[in-house]
């Protein structure tokens, strides 16, 4: 079966917004998984939000070490900052490698418009894909209602083209269940020259859906990605729609 079998197109869907709550669970190193089935958050729409901006550094503003310094220029009012061609090729996407527990494998991302579906399998959708890091940014839903036919689930960041620039970005992944806290996951380790990142890995162990931390770097592309954990998929050049860039 290829991994795009099971890709059946966008449906119309209403999504759930997700919890509302202000706390936030944030996934560490040391603090590295979370039950969502212990959480009472393994139904409903769980919505998965990829947003970024430049590291103050790039964008030519004062460091905390020049604010120690120089004092002063805390009260200098800011500099308009224009897009700069650096800011303009920072292009963070946000893909999805799914396997069903039927064996079905597959991904879910901008690149090739391969979009998923939120009421068929995989039970992944992208809703869209966001140039510039926006405050609103690249949002997925993953039915959870639909859990039992879902067996893992890697959640994953690449760079489309232009230059690496994940030392350049402050990235972060957010989830938002249906019920419960949000989990936040922070891409703050510097990787200047990787192009991928593989960020949150959701797993259906024994009925409990364990969501769990990886942000694993590296040089390569979803391929690269897809030899670490071992998915089997067939790869090739893929491009985006002129609609999409």
């Amino acid at each position: 079966m290829g991994f795009f079998d099971g890709l059946l197109g966008g449906r119309a869907a209403d999504f759930d917004s997700g919890s509302a709550s202000t706390n936030a669970i944030e996934l560490t190193k040391r603090h590295h998984h979370v039950s969502l089935t212990k959480q009472g958050a393994a139904t409903g729409h769980l919505r998965v939000n990829l947003t970024w901006r430049m590291r103050t550094s790039d964008l030519g503003g004062p460091t905390r070490d020049s604010l120690l310094r120089h004092p002063l220029r805390a009260l200098k009012p800011p500099q308009v900052i224009g897009h700069s061609q650096s800011m303009v090729n920072v292009d963070l996407d946000l893909g999805c490698m799914y396997e069903l527990s039927d064996g079905t494998k597959g991904v879910v991302q901008p690149l090739g418009g391969f979009l998923g579906d939120v009421n068929a399998p995989p039970y992944v959708k992208l809703s869209g894909d966001d140039r510039f890091g926006s405050a609103s940014g690249e949002t997925m839903y993953i039915n959870l209602d639909h859990r039992d036919q879902i067996k893992r689930l890697l959640v994953f960041v690449y760079i489309y083209d232009q230059t690496p620039a994940f030392d350049r970005t402050h990235a972060i992944v957010t989830m938002y269940p249906s019920n419960g806290p949000r989990i936040e996951i922070g891409l703050d380790e510097r990787h200047p020259q990787a192009r991928s990142c593989a960020v949150v890995l959701i797993e259906n162990v024994k009925d409990e859906l364990i969501v769990r931390r990886e942000v694993k770097f590296v040089y390569g592309f979803q391929s690269e990605l897809d030899r670490l954990y071992g998915w089997g998929l067939q790869w090739g050049r893929g491009y985006k729609s002129k609609a999409d860039r």
